[in-house]
């Protein structure tokens, strides 16, 4: 979408036209078209006669041209340091009033810079009044009616206040056309205004956009939200080469005509990836090299000063991805080759010899090794920090939650402890301003700390936090898929004698291919808080669009369940705010844990280690290929960090034998009596504690020692009988000692470990509040 500015069908003249006005009749409107204090408009109506008569001292015939001639129009100064400057000390008039008085009486049309420098955010109430238009003044409405905070709604409506008063536009005119162009402008005049600050990017209208949308001010076929009408969708294979300045333009059609050809056979970021490599970091070293060379045909020395001018980066630092540079520029030319045979019209004179020699591609197996090395030392240095993260987080979040639930409760003003801690409730001046229509929002201050808490935002954060990394705990998921799971992906198996097993459907990602995860009880619990958090209050999940930034295309609207809302529109949480997540909780740790200084946490690394887990808890690799979504058992291979060698080992022989028992070919539809004995196996894994977690298939190897193994999952009703056990150890133990067997000691010791770690997980989960879903209504048909 084009952005421009919208053109008036009628100019708006609400008090008439007032280019030729005198002064002192401008000045009289001023005092009177709002209804305020005696005091506030004899102060407005001065403060506009002095600012009308330093417009005066420029040159023009009319307010407009006086004003575009002035320091004020041309956003060099604020209009509030003239006023003071020209009034003396006793008497100084500011004319900040004044000047809003003549943007919302429209005498002049300011530049959105000239507006920004002498507006407030109050000004927006006055425009409305002034305007005396209906359909502002509903827009308004819908702006004080929207389910988002109060300052997003505040600037949803001064966005579209401050846009009517730079574009000099009535309401019926705006477009989303003209929308785009002001937040263009907008993050132009934030970089004058605000340079070096890390908002001075921001774009602005998102909010506005979305409401206009919804109250259906833009025409049919708009995008739903500003953010779908930025991204301008996928770049065809001309775009891709057009970015940069190719000398030969033969050599640019036959790149086009390459990528062109290639598009069919993959995805549009293998395709852009290509792009960059044969476009800006092959031909273009190549013309630079040697300017004016006229085909393909690349001479050894040509060759050598190429590779070595890539082998560094732009910054200095070495090209790690050197190798996969030189197979595609390789791959490029075989093409060439294998397409000339049938098309030799198009591709035979672009046949030259492949200037990669095959000695470049020697170490690709060392290569290779090297990065499962690096790969699995990475995994073996975050494996221990793991549970230090995951008890991080998740006490974060259970501390916000319950300290949000207290100040629900309690009054304003009133102390309440929680964990040892002292804290008030508090509501702030402007909370309580706009709390006429609005509940006040939860804040609470740390009486220790002194600090103001925003109770309701460090909550949601700390949610999602846990939520994000608690899923990728559990479920292996690749960071894509984890943001494409929606309410449709939870599914349910009923087995014949009644028991129902959580299912999550994984979406096609990046092998294409749907896959089935069972869900375990905690993953099922994350699964259904984030489900409740939604539909809290009879709610549903709204439905979004989620933009693919490797295809750079938008999904069809879907229940997506990890969603928030950022701002005033609500959007799918992205990768890089996941990545951004676990940075920060990694340097929130590093002050009492070292290790974390260097060590940082990314969404990958929760799936390497979700299948090291699996592997070493005795889970055949094939089937964790299966859970993971990998097609190749290889690729399985390289994400395991084995810490034993006879784990390997061990494994490699299972698979052997299971492939000798059971050969493909006898893969058959399963028996009725085979189905009987797969469910049975679930009802074999109920002990007295609780449920074994070992795979199908498996028999116990703890040899039934079931309080030793880390497969048992204990049910928060058997606590009680899990102190009944620590008092028969402790007494047991004592015996040994009385009597001197140290090996009973030992073995006492080693149980007691054990059962004291499943009571504190099994603790854990017992506080966990309990997350109704609710019962659903069975609608007659029609209803």
């Amino acid at each position: 979408m084009r952005a421009e500015p919208a053109v008036a069908a009628v100019p708006p003249r609400p008090f008439g036209e007032l280019s030729r006005t005198p002064a002192a009749s401008i000045a009289g409107l001023a005092r009177d078209a709002w209804e305020t204090p005696a005091g506030t408009a004899r102060h407005r109506y001065y403060a506009t006669g002095q600012l009308l008569e330093y417009l005066e001292e420029f040159p023009g015939h009319t307010w407009q041209a006086r004003w575009d001639a002035s320091p004020l129009g041309r956003g060099e100064a604020a209009a509030l340091d003239i006023g003071r400057a020209r009034s003396s000390a006793e008497n100084a008039t500011p004319w900040t009033a004044a000047v809003r008085a003549l943007f919302c009486l429209r005498v002049v049309q300011p530049s959105l810079l000239a507006f920004r420098r002498n507006s407030r955010t109050e000004y927006s109430p006055f425009f409305v009044t002034a305007q005396r238009d209906p359909a502002l003044e509903h827009y308004a409405e819908l702006t004080r009616a929207a389910d988002i905070g109060h300052l997003h709604r505040r600037d949803a409506l001064f966005c579209v206040c401050s846009l009517l008063t730079c574009q000099g536009i009535a309401f019926a005119d705006i477009t989303p056309a003209s929308l785009l162009h002001h937040g263009h402008e907008y993050r132009r005049v934030k970089n004058v205004l605000r340079a070096g600050r890390k908002d001075r990017n921001r774009f602005d209208g998102y909010t506005a956009w979305t409401i206009l949308h919804k109250a259906g001010h833009f025409p049919a076929g708009t995008p739903g939200t500003m953010r779908e009408a930025l991204h301008r969708g996928p770049l065809t294979a001309t775009e891709l080469v057009s970015q940069y300045q190719v000398e030969n333009a033969s050599v640019r059609e036959l790149l086009i005509a390459y990528l062109q050809r290639r598009s069919a056979d993959a995805d549009y970021s293998t395709l852009s990836g290509l792009a960059v490599t044969l476009v800006k970091n092959f031909w273009l070293q190549i013309e630079e090299l040697s300017p004016g060379h006229p085909d393909l045909k690349i001479s050894p020395e040509l060759y050598d000063a190429w590779r070595e001018r890539i082998s560094v980066r732009a910054d200095g630092k070495p090209r790690k991805g050197l190798v996969t540079e030189l197979i595609s520029v390789r791959s490029f030319y075989y093409d060439l080759h294998t397409w000339a045979v049938d098309e030799p019209e198009l591709w035979g004179p672009w046949v030259a010899p492949n200037p990669i020699p095959p000695r470049e591609l020697r170490g690709m197996g060392k290569l290779r090794r090297r990065s499962d090395e690096r790969t699995a030392d990475r995994i073996r240095e975050r494996q221990p920090l793991l549970p230090i993260l995951m008890q991080h987080v998740t006490e974060r979040y259970e501390h916000y939650r319950d300290l949000r639930e207290l100040t629900a409760h309690a009054a304003v003003d009133e102390e309440f402890t929680h964990r040892g801690r002292t804290f008030r409730r508090e509501v702030t001046a402007p909370d309580r301003h706009r709390g006429i229509r609005n509940a006040p929002s939860l804040r609470v201050r740390d009486l220790e700390t002194g600090e103001l808490i925003a109770i309701s935002f460090e909550e949601d954060s700390a949610f999602w936090d846990w939520a994000v990394t608690e899923t990728l705990r559990h479920s292996g998921l690749r960071v894509e898929e984890l943001g494409e799971l929606s309410h449709l992906s939870i599914r349910r198996y009923q087995r014949a004698n009644g028991e129902v097993i959580g299912l999550l459907v994984v979406a096609p990602s990046k092998t294409d291919r749907e896959r089935v995860i069972p869900m375990s009880p905690d993953l099922f619990h994350i699964i259904a808080c984030i489900v409740r958090r939604h539909t809290a209050d009879g709610k549903t999940i709204p439905l979004l669009a989620k933009f693919d930034p490797h295809d750079k295309v938008w999904s069809a609207d879907l229940p997506y369940l990890f969603q928030r809302l950022n701002g005033g529109t609500r959007s799918v949480i992205s990768s890089g705010t996941i990545l951004n997540m676990l940075k920060r909780r990694c340097e929130a740790l590093a002050t009492e844990h070292p290790a974390f200084r260097t060590i940082r946490f990314t969404p990958h690394d929760f799936r390497r280690l979700f299948a090291t887990e699996l592997v070493n808890s005795g889970l055949p690799i094939h089937i964790g290929a299966a859970l993971l979504g990998h097609l190749n058992i290889q690729t399985t291979r390289g994400y395991v960090a084995v810490f034993d060698e006879d784990v390997v080992r061990h494994y490699t022989a299972y698979l052997s034998d299971r492939r000798q028992v059971r050969p493909s070919e006898e893969y058959r539809p399963v028996t009725d009596d085979e189905w009987t004995e797969f469910e049975e196996h679930f009802d074999k894994r109920k002990v007295e504690l609780g449920a074994c977690a070992r795979p199908y298939g498996t028999p116990c190897i703890h040899e039934h020692a079931c309080v030793r193994c880390p497969m048992l999952h204990v049910s928060t009703k058997m606590l009680a009988r899990l102190d009944d056990l620590e008092v028969d150890l402790l007494a047991r133990r004592q015996r040994a000692e009385s009597e001197g067997w140290l090996g009973e000691i030992e073995g006492v010791e080693l149980t007691l470990s054990h059962l004291r770690t499943k009571q504190e997980e099994t603790r854990r989960r017992a506080q966990r509040p309990l997350v109704d879903l609710g019962i659903p209504i069975l609608r007659t048909p029609g209803e």
